[in-house]
């Protein structure tokens, strides 16, 4: 997702297959292990964007979708039963082949592959040490998901499962159904993972989307990082809020950064903003700011407890602070231009990128999915790297993200992805966005000195003119 880094055979050509020497940077497998139904798929999809979100290029290799693949159309649960000599034979030549697959892509520059499959058996495991490990020097970790909780298994199954291809042609309660009987059938042979039986191997068990974390020889920062986040999301239903402060006197000015209060009308977005919160009565809601005067003021009427963090301040403009985008062209035109080249990884003299900023922001998205019900009042610099982690954009897509001025962002985890709702409130603001310039380098008439500052009224989300930028230069 975020851009791709040299592979280990491109950093030490000299290291043949077999032979790889102990790299913090060695590539890995995660392998997923556990009954149907129990939230590998989630967890394997969850990780691989937070993966690729702080810059570890990862990827999900789904079994189901080989063996979809393999047999043309699924008939019922019978497939699954380990009597089943034929089904079998396919189930084992389609874990062989996303095997193969998962080898091919670290050796071309993949560094995290996720092997989201049941890997239910203490043979099936060590068939994979062996490949993955044994033969090609990857390192492997496995992750258990293990629920006895019925209720939860059955939400999994009805929010998921029923809906799958397999299920297309079945009404909800005969997909169900089924669906049960395949778990049945897994359970006949299913071995949970063993510290003694399976000593040599690196694991995590996850108990009960979280209630218990069992964790064994994990090693190296890939896999540390790897039990933080997954000891930290969980699938309780919560709703997260995301407003850029309304509009400010820099915003009007067309000056990037500082720390200048509201405008009128940003006033006016403040009390329409604490209004609308107030009257939802959202259960148990914390509100979050920076540490900026004008993100303080636009929540200063939200009646929750409220929280002030630094990580959550604008993206730092370095020597380009308080100026407009004009002013930057016209005293750093190289500067200006480089941005517009490589607007993720480019750095602000004495100031920061959006490289920097998902790092900053890494502790915010770990307490964001440890939390409940959350209302953010930041930037739009932070909300784009924000939304690039809950709608899994690439860091292309990440620096000209449209974040308005005035609008509320209401983000709703779902089973596999988030949901995203724009609430926009008919409060004049200006607009600032700059999107992705022709060239690098080019300015628009309107952000040029001699240009008048735009004003859009009604309802912005009828209006790209009204998609506000929190500064002028592409912050």
């Amino acid at each position: 997702m975020f851009p791709r880094r040299q592979s280990l055979f491109e950093r030490q050509e000299f290291i043949m297959i077999g032979e790889r020497l102990n790299y913090v940077n060695t590539p890995h497998v995660i392998a997923m292990v556990g009954l149907p139904a129990r939230g590998k798929t989630y967890i394997s999809k969850k990780l691989s964007r937070y993966l690729n979100w702080i810059g570890i290029n990862t990827k999900v290799f789904n079994l189901g979708e080989y063996r979809r693949h393999a047999t043309t159309a699924y008939k019922c649960h019978e497939f699954f039963r380990p009597d089943n000599v034929e089904a079998m034979a396919i189930r084992t030549q389609c874990a062989m082949d996303a095997l193969d697959d998962v080898c091919t892509w670290l050796d071309n520059g993949g560094e995290v592959a996720v092997f989201d499959a049941t890997n239910s058996t203490v043979e099936r495991r060590q068939l994979i040490l062996d490949i993955v490990v044994k033969k090609r020097g990857f390192k492997l970790f496995f992750v258990e998901s293990v629920c006895d909780d019925p209720k939860i298994v059955e939400q999994n199954i009805m929010e998921v499962k029923v809906n799958s291809p397999d299920y297309q042609s079945m009404g909800a309660d005969a997909a169900l159904r089924d669906f049960l009987q395949r778990i049945e059938h897994y359970q006949e042979r299913y071995e949970p993972l063993d510290e003694v039986a399976e000593a040599e191997l690196s694991f995590m068990k996850i108990f009960n989307t979280g209630e218990k974390v069992l964790v064994r020889k994990h090693e190296g920062h890939i896999q540390a990082r790897i039990v933080y986040y997954l000891m930290n999301i969980h699938i309780i239903p919560r709703t997260i809020y995301l407003t850029r402060h309304g509009e400010s006197e820099w915003n009007k000015e067309g000056k990037i950064g500082g720390d200048s209060q509201l405008s009128p009308n940003g006033v006016k977005y403040a009390i329409a903003l604490a209004n609308y919160i107030n009257e939802q009565n959202i259960k148990n809601l914390r509100v979050w700011t920076s540490w900026h005067y004008r993100t303080i003021q636009t929540a200063s009427g939200v009646q929750a407890p409220q929280e002030r963090w630094k990580s959550l301040n604008e993206i730092d403009a370095g020597v380009c602070d308080g100026k407009t985008y004009a002013m930057i062209k016209r005293e750093y035109p190289e500067q200006f231009a480089a941005r517009d080249k490589d607007k993720f990884a480019y750095r602000y003299p004495r100031g920061e990128s959006y490289e920097d900023l998902v790092a900053r922001l890494e502790p915010v998205i770990m307490e964001l999915e440890r939390q409940g019900n959350v209302l953010v009042v930041s930037h739009q610099a932070v909300f784009r790297c924000l939304l690039a982690y809950f709608l899994d954009k690439n860091s292309e897509e990440l620096p000209y993200l449209e974040v308005p001025l005035h609008s509320l962002i209401k983000l709703t985890p779902v089973a596999y992805g988030c949901k995203m709702e724009q609430i926009n409130f008919p409060i004049e603001a200006v607009n600032t966005h700059r999107p992705k310039p022709q060239e690098p380098g080019y300015l628009e008439d309107r952000f040029k000195d001699d240009a008048n500052v735009s004003v859009e009224g009604g309802d912005n989300m009828n209006s790209k003119k009204a998609n506000n930028g929190d500064a002028t230069l592409p912050t």
